[in-house]
């Protein structure tokens, strides 16, 4: 777990990374949070960037509730309001946990949360890899996902290519968990609780279908909710050349619930 402080904070972002990359690509994001008075709770997840353990595979999804629940529990220790801003896999972990367990946080933002998937394998192959999740769950396959399929920002393309913790594998298991996990995220829909929800959507989004995340959405049966759907920005929205304009509708969302809470305290 990695905490960077702000010098006048007013609030605490617990942040979630997304599937084969790692804490240290939210850099420019962690800045910025921290400029506008914000703490930030983060780290890497089981499986990923310097953690211990195989890389690219997880026993349950529930390791990365397990995670983000101690990251939660840590953010609650300041005494301050605490958000979540999970992106992609982290935004469905964000989600997977809030339907867990109830915790006291003021709001949510989700960037492109992986509530579907792009290009599932074919059904041989895919009846294939159920069996081996049983008999060898942790063997290993290429995600062939890359760096221009995220977003279309040139400067992350060479600088992921050579990144020793993007992970470019994964294992049978944890693509099993991860589409169970999808699937428990509608399931349980309305075990989500009543707090406040952004959801920052790439309209152009390779690897996550845009219509998974309207539907969710639109099932979503809470009071305050809000999508805003990026047209021709990648998955990747804190990354995109706009992001600037992204990171300032995040504060807004931000900044807007905490006025709320002082008029009501």
């Amino acid at each position: 777990m990695l905490v960077r402080e702000s010098e006048n904070p007013k609030a605490v972002i617990v942040l979630i990374h997304g599937a084969f990359e790692h804490s240290g690509r939210y850099e420019w994001l962690v800045n910025q949070l921290n400029h506008n008075g914000y703490h930030v709770v983060y780290g890497d997840l089981p499986g990923q960037g310097t953690n211990k353990g195989k890389k690219g595979f997880i026993k349950s999804f529930d390791d990365y509730i397990v995670t983000a629940e101690k990251w939660i529990n840590h953010a609650l220790t300041y005494e301050l309001p605490v958000f979540m801003l999970g992106h992609s896999m982290g935004g469905l972990t964000t989600i997977r946990a809030l339907q867990e367990k109830q915790y006291p946080i003021k709001g949510v933002i989700l960037s492109s949360p992986a509530l579907g998937i792009h290009n599932v394998p074919e059904k041989p192959l895919y009846l294939i890899s159920k069996m081996l999740n049983y008999i060898l769950p942790t063997i290993l396959f290429k995600t062939n996902i890359h760096s221009e399929m995220a977003t279309r920002n040139d400067a992350f393309y060479a600088r992921d290519l050579s990144d020793p913790l993007y992970l470019r594998k994964v294992s049978v298991r944890w693509y099993h968990e991860f589409e169970n996990a999808i699937n428990e995220a509608f399931d349980k829909i309305n075990d989500y609780p009543e707090v406040p929800t952004l959801i920052l959507q790439a309209g152009e989004d390779l690897l996550v279908p845009v219509e998974n995340v309207e539907s969710w959405y639109e099932k979503l049966s809470i009071q305050d909710k809000e999508i805003k759907i990026w047209e021709n920005l990648y998955h990747e929205v804190f990354n995109e050349p706009e992001r600037d304009e992204v990171l300032s509708q995040a504060l807004h969302f931000l900044n807007t619930h905490l006025v709320e809470e002082k008029q009501e305290g």
